[in-house]
């Protein structure tokens, strides 16, 4: 996967639902159709958006068979719905979905969260996202190897079924302060090289995040590239060496918090983890903002406590 991910969180797509508000409204819908199960969220924002009634749709992608799937019963024929799926595909499923509606008589008109350049339609509302990954909120982990590689798979009815979202956790860790103590940062002021041999020295912390490191895909850490060969030769000594190590490239990201975070951040995205576990707060922060769908943990190792961490920008 080599397009760039464009974050689409909840309050984006609760504000872009509501800047289409008094178009919306205008469409009279008398029924607002959300495909299973990544329409949903948006079939709801609709609802609440215009005052239409909800109601939902059910696709297998194997058998390309749609159901109508709600209490509501389908509406009268020519009726006019509104169609809701988060990323309008190459795939069949909205193309399958619109002519299952238009089979029973109905006017259907289509909004999604997102189309591209392999788009089969273009919506009658959705957000342009050509030349990227459009990632939801509620598909974190659709950006991770294993999910396009599941995905791909059961879409050309390979046998293979897509496991349940939370089986496609992918981790991304901190080194310092998660697998090893923190040196104090006065101690490299102080003297460097001896504050370097006492790090390499360092064992592994008793307790460390409580996570399947076999769901672990790599550290990134702020040391420098140039601290590549001692820091591999520390991962390996402890068992560690397994683990892709990515590390910060002075030119691109300096030392600060926010250029730590900033290097954290991007890696962990390009990296197609769905969390990630940090050692100082205040970059844990930096780290949220930037990528506002990874979850963000910040792990206290003296207190041995985790805190999700999402930040939002403020006035």
């Amino acid at each position: 996967m080599n397009k760039p991910v464009v974050p689409l969180t909840y309050e984006q797509l609760d504000h872009w639902v509501e800047s289409l508000q008094p178009l919306l409204v205008e469409e009279e819908f008398d029924v607002v159709v959300g495909i299973l199960r990544g329409g949903a969220p948006l079939a709801l924002m609709v609802s609440h958006a215009t005052g239409a009634s909800v109601a939902f749709l059910r696709y297998t992608r194997e058998t390309r068979e749609v159901r109508w799937d709600s209490t509501l019963p389908m509406p009268e024929p020519g009726a006019k719905v509104l169609l809701c799926e988060d990323i309008a595909g190459r795939g069949h499923t909205l193309v399958d979905c619109i002519a299952f509606l238009r089979e029973h008589g109905l006017v259907v008109r289509t909004l999604t969260g997102a189309y591209d350049d392999l788009s089969r339609l273009r919506p009658d509302y959705s957000i342009d996202a050509s030349g990227y990954f459009a990632l939801f909120p509620w598909e974190r982990q659709a950006y991770t190897d294993r999910y396009r590689a599941d995905w791909v798979k059961e879409g050309a009815r390979e046998g293979t079924r897509m496991a349940d979202d939370h089986e496609y956790t992918v981790y991304a860790i901190d080194l310092d302060g998660i697998l090893l103590p923190d040196i104090a940062l006065a101690r490299y002021d102080e003297d460097l090289e001896a504050a370097l041999a006492e790090r390499d020295a360092l064992l592994p912390l008793d307790r460390i995040p409580d996570i399947d490191i076999k769901r672990t895909r790599a550290i990134i850490t702020g040391r420098p590239e140039v601290d590549r060969e001692r820091t591999q030769a520390w991962l390996d000594r402890h068992g560690f060496g397994h683990l892709e190590l990515i590390m910060r490239a002075p030119g691109k990201h300096d030392d600060t918090p926010s250029g730590a975070a900033a290097h954290k951040a991007a890696a962990a995205v390009r990296s197609g983890v769905t969390h990630f576990i940090e050692s100082d707060p205040v970059q844990a922060i930096y780290i949220a903002q930037q990528a506002p769908l990874l979850r963000v943990i910040w792990w206290n190792a003296q207190a041995r406590v985790g805190t999700m961490i999402g930040a939002s920008a403020w006035g």
